[in-house]
């Protein structure tokens, strides 16, 4: 039985204190919000606004892997890039190495494609099946250097163990 989770995004609520703080209020709520829905997209579209509007993200999104290659799929921001070859730019290489690569400088990270030339840093998550295929990755850009750290990365690979 699914719950009726009509307007329950205006009622998430995130602490104005740290980093960590504000992921340890907002995963329950995200927790609460997918729980019962089986829609995949619709997940993961409500995941992606959600950490949009906490964070102040430039772009919050997923690439699932279809066809051997990473397709855009919900996403909140600019008009992104479609489709991804396994191993080119941060969210490939994050594809082929089945782990999650925090860039402090996305000029810096060699093939970085500029899907937008305002992106300054990025992390990719890759999303796993259970035995370790990724299936798809979490794809969040700033416009600011250095924005995300190993704080980012434990609690958003939470945040994909969950799919």
């Amino acid at each position: 039985m699914k719950k009726n989770i009509y307007n329950m995004a205006e009622k998430l609520s995130v602490s104005n204190g740290s980093k960590a703080e504000k992921y340890q209020t907002l995963l329950p709520q995200i927790k609460s919000l997918i729980a019962g829905e089986d829609d995949l997209i619709a997940n993961l579209a409500n995941v992606s606004a959600a950490l949009k509007e906490t964070f102040g993200f430039f772009w919050a999104g997923f690439y699932l892997v279809k066809g051997g290659e990473l397709v855009l799929g919900p996403f909140q921001g600019l008009v992104a890039c479609t489709r991804i070859k396994k191993g080119r730019g941060v969210c490939g290489a994050s594809w082929e190495r089945a782990e999650t690569l925090v860039v402090p400088d996305v000029d810096a990270f060699p093939g970085h494609i500029a899907c937008s030339s305002l992106s300054r840093s990025e992390i990719v998550v890759p999303l796993l099946r259970a035995d370790g295929e990724v299936w798809g990755v979490l794809d969040i850009d700033s416009e600011s250097l250095n924005t995300f750290d190993e704080t980012d990365a434990r609690f958003l690979e939470e945040l994909c163990s969950w799919f």
